[in-house]
């Protein structure tokens, strides 16, 4: 049986993973991660799940190899990691009172095949009104700068929302745990 290998250094996606009693490394991938020309946020979040199992495949050749992505959208617009304050506090007042749909892309590649299999979740996140203190607030308490949309679901930041419309809550939160498990079924890791 190949071992698995989770191609994010992600403190989140390794929680997550956790939770399938599975054993596995984590290796961070560094890869470009800005769209395309163009380029939707479904197929954005889908080819950067891609990206970063190859990328990572290449030290692991005989694994199965986890790569996944999320990306949010506000109408149009993509919505990044803030990585700092004041972009976040502005990332949570345009979401105010607004839907935004969560692209969480999954790829699982075998290294030694090269074969893999992607799937993706969507997730729907409709954000109370919010005062500028309600973020203020927010924010001091979650620091959500490393996450796409300046927000932690799993934490404070469900206190943003009027409803979430999704299959899969870990997804959301960085990795679609219910597609993983049919794709590694696919791959004939039948989960206990």
């Amino acid at each position: 049986m190949q071992n698995l290998v989770l191609a994010s250094s992600s403190q989140y996606r390794q929680q997550l993973l956790k939770k399938l009693h599975l054993d596995f490394i984590a290796c961070g991938s560094h890869i470009d991660e800005r769209p395309m020309p163009n380029e939707s946020a479904k197929a954005l979040a889908l080819r950067l799940s891609v990206a970063k199992a190859k990328t990572v495949a290449a030290n692991f050749p005989d694994h199965l190899i986890i790569g996944s992505d999320q990306v949010a959208a506000l109408g149009q617009g993509l919505l990044g990691k803030p990585n700092t304050p004041e972009n976040a506090f502005r990332q949570l007042q345009a979401q105010s009172g607004q839907k935004v749909t969560f692209y969480t892309g999954l790829c699982l590649l075998n290294s030694a095949t090269g074969q893999y299999l992607t799937d993706i979740d969507i997730c729907n996140v409709y954000f109370r009104k919010l005062s500028d203190n309600q973020i203020q607030r927010y924010l001091d308490i979650d620091k959500p700068y490393d996450c796409a949309g300046s927000f932690k679901s799993e934490s404070y930041g469900i206190v943003l929302f009027d409803k979430i419309e999704g299959d899969d809550p870990n997804a959301l939160m960085g990795l679609p745990l219910i597609k993983l498990t049919g794709l590694l079924e696919q791959f004939g890791r039948q989960m206990p």
